[in-house]
């Protein structure tokens, strides 16, 4: 297994990406917005993503999007593919993702949104922190990478202030503490409030 910086020649692999993204939601039955292949294409010409092979096999998959004047960048997409999920792979392309990004864009604010726990507990890992969404970007491009989400009712008719994501920032000018072994149940229950709470409304 290798993970690399992806490049044009990860080329043939878009598709694979783009319908693994998809069917994950499907299964899942969470918000994950969907990228067609041309969008996916775009992102590894630009050396913007990290690829995970196995000799030669899609693995998994994470990108870099640039926002507000390169003052934030969001680790985005993060992808499995079913044959090789529950072996840590995940965790090692979320770190890949987060070593590139501070490497190409060292003073930028690292953030993410996201209804897993599972990448939650990754984010805290490497320093991030819950935050409001009025603390990450307030670039409408992003936002607009949200419609294709089954939850996009919810951050609308909140006026983009809250949904079933969470948001996660990573800011390098503030000093990473001694991390407290982190508390999942902490995190399963802010997303059961907010399930109980926007979903319910929607049944309404």
């Amino acid at each position: 297994m290798e993970i690399v910086i992806a490049n044009e020649s990860h080329f043939k692999y878009a598709q694979i990406i783009s319908d693994t993204i998809t069917e994950s939601a499907k299964v899942r039955g969470t918000g994950i917005a969907q990228r067609s292949p041309e969008y996916i294409m775009k992102r590894l010409e630009n050396g913007n993503a990290v690829i995970a092979l196995d000799d030669g096999k899609f693995a998994g998959f994470c990108y870099i999007e640039v926002w507000g004047n390169k003052n934030f960048v969001a680790n985005s997409g993060l992808i499995v593919h079913p044959d090789y999920r529950n072996q840590g792979l995940a965790k090692k392309i979320k770190k890949s993702i987060f070593e590139l990004s501070r490497q190409k864009f060292p003073n930028a604010k690292i953030f993410g949104i996201t209804t897993g726990l599972a990448v939650m507990k990754m984010n805290y890992e490497l320093g991030y922190k819950p935050v409001t969404f009025s603390e990450l970007t307030d670039d409408p491009d992003f936002w607009k990478g949200c419609q294709t989400c089954k939850n996009f009712d919810i951050l609308t008719r909140t006026e983009r202030n809250m949904c079933l994501c969470t948001g996660m920032l990573y800011d390098p000018k503030v000093k990473k503490s001694v991390s407290k072994k982190i508390n999942g149940k902490a995190f399963a229950r802010l997303k059961s409030i907010k399930e109980h709470l926007f979903l319910k409304k929607k049944t309404k």
